[in-house]
């Protein structure tokens, strides 16, 4: 059976971690282990070296903001060699710069949508209506460029739609290695860490801190929650951690939240399953690569309703309103219930499992590049 070599042009890596890190990584391991070759094109880091020749580092600069991400330079290594599929993950400079590399070497260019763009205008300072319309854009001719784009749930592929993107959609979640986060153990040393006593009822957030990811509402949640001894632990850093350390403070709940920072990968099965409750506050996320791992670790989720997250939970979760009343009272009927039953969650997760989603992704490959090849045929006649 035919091999692949595909490029995953990514515009953010190791030694950042997130949703879209994690997607990368486990896709290309699902690649891998079913013996094709995958190359991850993603910006130089300075100082950072990954030891393995899987990765291709294209020159980067300095963001004029603070932030751990780069500015690639539009350059194609010649280490990269030549690719049977280039597959994107973000729009941005790689992701132009793999769309090039497909359109020279004539293969099929896959991309993922990761990201609701328009949900981050506040990053850009320009007018918020012009910058959400400028992302809108940006996102509809980028996807339109592509053979095929992959979402992570059936909203997405609805929202792309109302955007205007008529390429070729298929829904694939990101996956994880559900086995892994199903290992998680309850441990009282990683309640320690998370700042929780023997006596006390944990709540865990795990995320990026961005103000797109809502953590406002867990804090103002908690504030409210009726509940003698608990404690809010936030797994995660990034600009916004600052501005929630005041907002902590000013609801009066500083002394009782933990901001944990970020916690290596490997860590966060044993945060996971020694949480009383995993809260999920965010509306910009095409997935919520967190929720499934929250669920394989079999914590009981209290998530704000949006079309993704219900696409992920179904019935394994609490969904509430984006109010921080309503998800105060959920979080209070969730720490009164004591932990859900945990092969619910699991038996929901496993839907996840990197390696089964991995074969999905090869077979979108395959279909590209056997119609790029009849079409080659076709135009030979």
């Amino acid at each position: 059976m035919r091999t692949f070599r595909v490029g995953l042009f990514t515009e953010c890596y190791r030694p950042i971690q997130n949703g879209i890190v994690a997607s990368v990584d486990t896709l290309a391991l699902a690649l891998r282990a079913h013996g094709h070759d995958a190359i991850v094109v993603t910006p130089e880091m300075p100082g950072y070296r990954d030891g393995v020749a899987d990765v291709v580092r294209v020159p980067s600069l300095p963001l004029p903001t603070r932030t751990a991400y780069r500015l690639t330079v539009p350059y194609l290594p010649r280490a990269l060699g030549a690719l049977s599929i280039v597959h994107t993950h973000s729009p941005f400079v790689t992701g132009w710069l793999g769309a090039r590399a497909a359109r020279r070497a004539g293969v099929p260019l896959v991309f993922t949508y990761h990201t609701q763009l328009e949900a981050y205008a506040h990053y850009v300072p320009f007018e918020t209506h012009a910058t959400r319309s400028a992302a809108t854009q940006l996102t509809r001719a980028y996807a339109n460029s592509a053979d095929a784009v992959i979402v992570p749930t059936a909203a997405m592929e609805r929202r792309l739609r109302e955007l205007g993107v008529r390429a070729r959609i298929a829904v694939v979640p990101s996956g994880i290695d559900v086995a892994e986060f199903a290992r998680g153990r309850r441990s009282a040393a990683m309640r320690a860490r998370l700042g929780a006593r023997d006596d006390e009822a944990l709540i865990l957030s795990v995320g990026r801190l961005g103000r797109e990811k809502n953590v406002e509402l867990a804090l103002e949640a908690f504030a409210r929650l009726d509940h003698p001894r608990a404690r809010l632990a936030i797994v995660g850093d990034g600009a916004h951690r600052d501005a929630l350390e005041r907002a902590a403070a000013r609801l009066g709940i500083g002394a009782r939240t933990t901001f944990a920072r970020e916690f290596a990968r490997s860590d966060l099965p044993d945060a996971y399953a020694s949480c009383d409750a995993f809260v999920f506050p965010s509306r910009s996320e095409t997935q919520g690569l967190v929720l499934v791992e929250a669920l394989a670790a079999g914590a009981s989720v209290v998530a704000v309703d949006t079309p993704q997250t219900r696409d992920v939970l179904g019935d394994a979760g609490t969904l509430v309103p984006e109010d921080r009343d309503a998800m105060a009272a959920a979080l209070g009927r969730t720490l009164a219930g004591g932990r859900s039953d945990p092969s619910f969650g699991a038996a929901v997760a496993a839907r996840f499992d990197g390696d089964r989603l991995g074969e999905e992704v090869i077979a979108l490959y395959r279909s590209l590049l056997t119609g790029a090849s009849e079409a080659a045929l076709a135009a030979a006649r």
